[in-house]
């Protein structure tokens, strides 16, 4: 599902819907989760198999992805990647860092949130404004659960270029029934390729009960409002 959805970007993606009976970790990986209940402990290993297995066919070899400071996986010198976990699925997107920025993947289940709290909690009255619209435009869509998930893959694109959080409210994401969506950064974003950033573009999928974002920011990313 990933893999078309990042094309034709040099994006590799493995994913899975199920956890092997023992999936591998390496001792640091291991000891990383050692505290963990069994069912993180299990998505934890299973997304890294994943990673692994993306980079096997970039040609790295295997080697531990430790979570870093602030959660964010530890790539191999000169990758870019990111990896996502819900219930049902796991997935890894990796690509060389001379062809890719920065990248952000996130999977969800494709259900409305459970809770209404956590809407107001991730949206401003603006988004929830677009989310009712397209709520009568495309019924069958979770909008409220698809932002969530664009806000995540947001952050996880962000964050390599920045080391620094990104909340919620920093960044205004618009869905498009088409697929796409844009993210608008309302704080400063840093300078790539010598222009600052001030927004992301990205797609949206949903199949099999599941609702997946993905964004692939290139090495020179377009001007702003293109």
């Amino acid at each position: 599902m990933l893999e078309s959805l990042l094309a034709p970007a040099p994006v590799t993606v493995v994913e899975t819907v199920e956890d092997p009976p023992d999936p591998f970790l390496f001792p640091e990986e291991a000891a990383a989760v050692a505290r963990a209940v069994d069912k993180r402990r299990r998505e934890f290993a299973t997304v890294r198999q994943c990673a692994r297995a993306a980079l096997a066919e970039l040609g790295v070899a295997p080697a531990p992805i430790l979570p870093g400071p602030k959660g964010a996986p530890r790539w191999p010198e000169g990758i870019v990647g990111s990896m996502t976990h819900c219930a049902g699925y796991r997935a890894a997107a990796v690509a060389r860092a001379g062809t890719v920025r920065s990248l952000g993947i996130d999977a969800e289940p494709a259900a409305p949130l459970a809770d209404p709290d956590v809407l107001r909690m991730v949206s401003d009255e603006t988004e929830r404004a677009a989310l009712a619209e397209l709520a009568v435009r495309r019924p069958d869509v979770p909008w409220d659960r698809l932002l969530f998930s664009a806000k995540e893959s947001v952050y996880k694109t962000w964050f390599p270029l920045t080391g620094r959080w990104l909340g919620f409210e920093e960044a205004r994401v618009e869905l498009d029934p088409d697929g796409t969506f844009t993210a608008a950064l309302l704080v400063p974003g840093p300078t790539v390729s010598g222009r600052e950033l001030t927004g992301f573009a990205g797609t949206w999928r949903i199949r099999d009960g599941i609702a997946v974002t993905a964004i692939v920011l290139p090495l020179t990313p377009p001007p702003p409002g293109t």
